[in-house]
């Protein structure tokens, strides 16, 4: 890459402390980053894929729906129709003539065979240059099936992941309004934004119940189509991955009144005050109770383990680089919690008030990000001599390749990390990777050597 296209960058990265602060976001991607965001496809699949018992319909080529099968790894407690990847595997032919018929053929076919309770069907990129309509074939099937078939506008080419998850609200807005309300408690939410990775709503659930609150739907994680349509009956959403779901949150807010607030199940001040703040709303002190005393529970087990991580962890230090935003904040609180230091934060998909929000939560010194790439996030692992690097998928080879300790925190884990319980299997995880062994047997990459300040241009290694 020229050094042109890092200029273009600067203004998206920020050190803490050494000049206001001011960081642009939301801009499109460089082009050919491996780690740049995804397109509006990718995000409305990652939002809608964990609703249980909807057929799933990508209409494009078949490439796009193999690259996001089974992509959150969602688990479910009844169906699994979401875990099938169906495509219409659109041709030259098709391309040429058009796909109409065909997505009209393969909704009957899928509806026939699998009864699900709704179809979503994806546009993609081609689809929206050869100008198939969606809305009318998805209209034409649910008055010959009975049952909602959801066109979601996500074509590709439209922007990044971010209008991915605006598709995917308004596709499952239709859906919200059109189910039995009655016998709905006063003390009744939604949770949205989560995915059920490793069985974290079922745990979620369960501290609501214990409080007393009834949970009307799950958007998206273990989803029902049924109560999705029902959730407009609810006293309060919830919202934690504000990015995925806060478009459909405030739809809801805008229609029926619904309030909402935004929480985090990460670590152990965000997991305490997520109940505190429920209880709250309802201004219940019996349930403001109940939620205190779970808190105290769940710290009795938890605090003992922590103590021990943190004595051989204090003084390491922390690099931290996620999809959303909100993972980041609570990340460096469970860092502090053992004794590590976060010298780097970034976010995929963060906003303005996002990272206004990290710089005042960081230490000074901090580097804060916004859509990095490889070469920038292996330059900062190695000027800040990082001893662990939380990411996804694609960060993962940048640790290994440098000799540093890797925790996943993405949506293809299958270690649970929200909760009490999952603020003991992150600290446990990390102990494991960063006092590992393996590491003596590892040479650490010299921080800014020859080879990577000739290829780092100056408004990088510079700042």
């Amino acid at each position: 890459m020229t050094t042109r296209i890092y200029q273009e960058r600067q203004g998206q990265i920020h050190r803490k402390g050494k000049k206001p602060f001011a960081l642009e976001c939301d801009k499109e991607s460089l082009a050919g980053a491996v780690s740049q965001r995804a397109c509006v496809f990718c995000g409305s699949r990652v939002v809608l894929y964990p609703i249980a018992d909807a057929v799933h319909l990508v209409h494009g080529p078949i490439g796009c729906a193999v690259y996001t099968w089974d992509i959150r790894g969602a688990l479910s407690s009844g169906p699994e129709l979401h875990r099938l990847s169906f495509s219409t595997d659109l041709q030259e032919k098709d391309v040429i003539f058009g796909g109409e018929k065909k997505l009209h053929a393969a909704l009957i076919e899928l509806i026939d065979r699998y009864q699900p309770k709704a179809a979503f069907v994806y546009s993609t990129c081609i689809v929206g240059i050869i100008g198939d309509d969606l809305e009318a074939v998805c209209k034409t099937v649910a008055a010959e099936t009975g049952i909602p078939v959801l066109p979601v506008q996500s074509e590709g080419f439209k922007g990044n992941k971010r209008a991915g998850y605006e598709a995917a609200c308004n596709a499952m807005f239709r859906l919200v309004g059109t189910g039995d309300i009655s016998n709905i408690s006063r003390h009744s939410i939604n949770i949205l934004g989560d995915f059920n990775l490793a069985g974290e709503i079922w745990l979620i659930r369960e501290y609501f119940n214990r409080m007393g609150v009834e949970v009307v739907a799950n958007i998206t994680g273990d989803g029902r189509v049924d109560d999705i349509k029902r959730c407009h009956g609810a006293a309060l959403n919830v919202v934690q991955c504000s990015g995925a779901t806060m478009t459909l949150a405030n739809l809801i807010k805008e229609k029926y009144g619904t309030p909402v607030i935004r929480v985090s199940y990460f670590g152990i001040e965000d997991m305490a005050e997520s109940l505190y703040a429920v209880a709250n709303h309802f201004k219940d002190p019996e349930m403001l109770a109940k939620a205190k005393e779970i808190v105290r529970q769940e710290l009795e087990i938890l605090l003992p383990t922590l103590k021990k991580y943190r004595a051989a962890l204090t003084g390491k230090k922390a690099a931290i680089y996620v999809g959303g935003a909100f993972k980041a904040f609570s990340l460096v609180k469970a860092f502090r919690h053992l004794g590590m230091q976060v010298v780097m934060v970034g976010s995929q998909t963060g906003t303005k008030e996002d990272y206004q929000e990290l710089q005042e939560i960081t230490d000074e010194g901090t580097i804060i990000v916004d859509d990095s790439n490889p070469l920038e996030l292996s330059s900062f692992l190695q000027e800040k001599e990082v001893d662990i690097f939380v990411g996804g998928v694609k960060e993962r080879p940048i640790a290994y390749k440098l000799g540093i300790a890797f925790c996943d925190h993405n949506h293809e884990r299958k270690e649970m990390l929200a909760g009490f319980t999952g603020m003991m299997n992150f600290a446990k995880e990390v102990y494991g990777s960063v006092m590992s062994p393996v590491w003596k047997l590892v040479p650490r990459k010299q921080p800014q050597s020859t080879q990577l300040r000739a290829s780092v241009p100056a408004c990088i290694a510079g700042l």
